[in-house]
């Protein structure tokens, strides 16, 4: 389809340490769960209310995916662009078809910048703007998957 864009902007706050693992190709991937939330004055009773969405974030990127393990704790703010990706698996326990929605970061497009606050022991974007720079630049390889010309 042309004129398609499959963007996600977010910042949010890390609900939970981040999860790193290893896929079977021996690179390391991270998960963090995301939460996003508004706050609004209620118009009949004055009360001030807030909502809170919670995203799954999965980090593909080898750079950012150090910068996450070594950087970023539970109540860390950051500000990813990703693509949102739904995926189908199979519940070994009830043999039914699950599907998960989440928000990857992988390639060129993406990017996953730290804001400070929240977890003093992180670092802010600004102290590491250079570093991340570099991290997030693609490697050959990945230039070469999926280019359609």
């Amino acid at each position: 389809m042309a004129g398609s864009l499959n963007k996600v902007l977010l910042i949010g706050r890390l609900g939970a340490d981040p999860e790193i693992k290893q896929m079977v190709n021996g690179k390391n991937v991270a998960r963090l769960s995301l939460a996003t939330s508004q706050t609004w004055k209620d118009k009949n009773t004055g009360e001030k209310k807030e909502k809170t969405e919670w995203h799954r974030v999965v980090v593909f990127n080898e750079g950012l995916v150090n910068v996450v393990q070594q950087y970023l704790k539970k109540g860390a703010q950051v500000y990813i662009e990703g693509q949102l990706s739904t995926r189908k698996w199979t519940d070994e326990k009830t043999g039914q078809d699950k599907y998960s929605t989440e928000i990857i970061i992988q390639g060129f497009n993406s990017s996953l910048t730290m804001l400070g606050g929240g977890n003093q022991g992180s670092i802010s974007s600004q102290d590491n703007k250079q570093n991340f720079d570099q991290d997030i630049k693609p490697s050959q390889n990945e230039l070469d998957d999926d280019i359609p010309f």
